[in-house]
């Protein structure tokens, strides 16, 4: 199909996407950032920052389900709306904290709100694309958080030094209603967008059948959905993984300090080649099953390459424990970050190849929960593990130990998606 005659609207609605992504990851990271200053101001010990960060996670695991399945009622229009405004106020609140307790609750606040953009985003996706265009889009997309990962070591450290760490998180937080005032001028399901050329809607639809028979738009009942195995393909691939990010997102810029001594006062150099990274990956994962499914191959076997070369691309992270030289761990980190960023492009796409439209959401909650349970347990090792070291005066030895199990954990992801789901085929209701 010519695609100069089909049109590109659904491109835009990709680049809602990225931009909320961004601006999600942007508020989230910014914690991390201002680690080292505010655990001087708050005498935080590693536990008492992984109870911060287990707050986030915790709230994030439950907010996931219950937003996937209210996504799926009231659709992605108004959930993207409440999501945002949500976790917007509380990026904003944090500035307000003062005490150690009282940024555990403003963590839970950002992460209730958060946990509506993947749900959201993920069944848009279903909605607007074919199925040999999602992982592009869902990589397009996930890029976002790479790029507000990236974007944070270079505005957060600048505010922090021209005006406090409190106006870090306002001027942070506020990104958010902008892009809303965007969101809802611009978005309406492809049935519905008048913007939306015949011959596009007929693309978008191509390559699935159209659920909008009322049948379809029944919601499928969660007791069925524990019941499929592509459900627990996903609950697997995201429980394995989602906490290896977590740690890449919240404990990198602390390793940068404590390891190589940066000022993180000043924008982060490492910080920024590590997330751009992770912003190629993102794309690369994405286009890499697309462009493969265009040679050829079939949804499930472009697919499981795309997250099997993902998960050896982590691999490498193991051998920084052999180097001490900063831009050698740095090229490792990267590479494994840019991993992890592929296997997010492709694992949400899993979900709208096996299972119907309407049941997205929810599948993206309930893995998203798993994701963010294996995150609210890998903190408690994590802060564990380099106290111990850090008594010892060697907290290099604890991250090596972290790193280690980084390395593994997408194979063995992998390992359990390939045996749940072997050719990947679509649920049949």
């Amino acid at each position: 199909m010519d695609q100069k005659k089909v049109g590109n609207y659904r491109w835009i609605v990709c680049a809602l996407l990225f931009f909320a992504t961004t601006i999600n990851y942007l508020d989230r990271q910014v914690l991390g950032l201002l680690k080292p200053v505010l655990e001087k101001e708050f005498n935080w010990t590693e536990t008492d920052y992984s109870y911060i960060v287990m707050a986030f996670t915790a709230t994030y695991a439950i907010g996931l389900v219950v937003f996937g399945r209210i996504i799926d009622k009231i659709g992605t229009k108004l959930g993207y709306t409440i999501s945002i405004t949500i976790w917007s106020i509380a990026a904003m609140l944090h500035a307000a904290v003062k005490s150690t307790v009282g940024f555990g609750i403003a963590r839970a606040g950002l992460a209730a709100g958060e946990s509506g953009n993947f749900p959201a985003a993920i069944k848009t996706v279903a909605e607007w694309f074919p199925k040999k265009e999602r992982a592009l889009a869902a990589g397009l997309l996930d890029s976002g958080s790479n790029i507000g990962a990236l974007v944070a070591p270079i505005i957060v450290p600048w505010i922090l030094g021209a005006y406090g760490w409190q106006e870090a998180f306002i001027l942070t937080g506020a990104i958010g209603f902008l892009w809303l005032v965007a969101w809802r001028y611009y978005y309406k399901k492809p049935i519905d967008q008048k913007k939306l050329s015949k011959e596009e809607f007929n693309y978008i639809h191509s390559d699935q059948e159209p659920e909008y028979s009322q049948e379809e738009k029944k919601n499928i009942p969660w007791i069925k959905l524990f019941s499929l195995k592509p459900t627990w393909s996903f609950i697997a691939g995201k429980f394995f993984t989602d906490p290896i990010w977590y740690f890449f997102l919240f404990w990198l810029p602390s390793y940068f300090s404590t390891t190589f001594h940066l000022d993180l006062k000043k924008p982060s150099l490492p910080l920024v080649i590590v997330y751009t990274g992770a912003t190629v990956g993102a794309i690369g994962g994405g286009y890499l099953s697309t462009w493969l499914m265009k040679k050829g191959w079939t949804v499930a076997k472009a697919r499981k390459m795309a997250l099997f070369i993902s998960a050896v691309c982590v691999l490498p992270i193991i051998a920084s424990r052999y180097t001490t030289d900063m831009w050698m761990v740095i090229a490792l980190i990267t590479l494994a970050v840019a991993g992890n960023a592929a296997w997010s492009a492709n694992i949400y796409t899993i979900v709208s190849d096996m299972l119907p439209r309407k049941a997205v959401s929810s599948v993206i909650g309930i893995g998203g929960m798993a994701g963010a349970i294996g995150g609210v347990i890998f903190p408690l090792f994590i802060g564990g593990i380099l106290d111990y070291y850090k008594a010892l005066n060697n907290l290099t030895a604890g991250y090596n130990i972290i790193f280690l199990i980084c390395g593994f954990s997408f194979l063995v992801g992998w390992l359990v998606i390939h045996f749940l789901t072997p050719k990947m085929e679509p649920v049949k209701f």
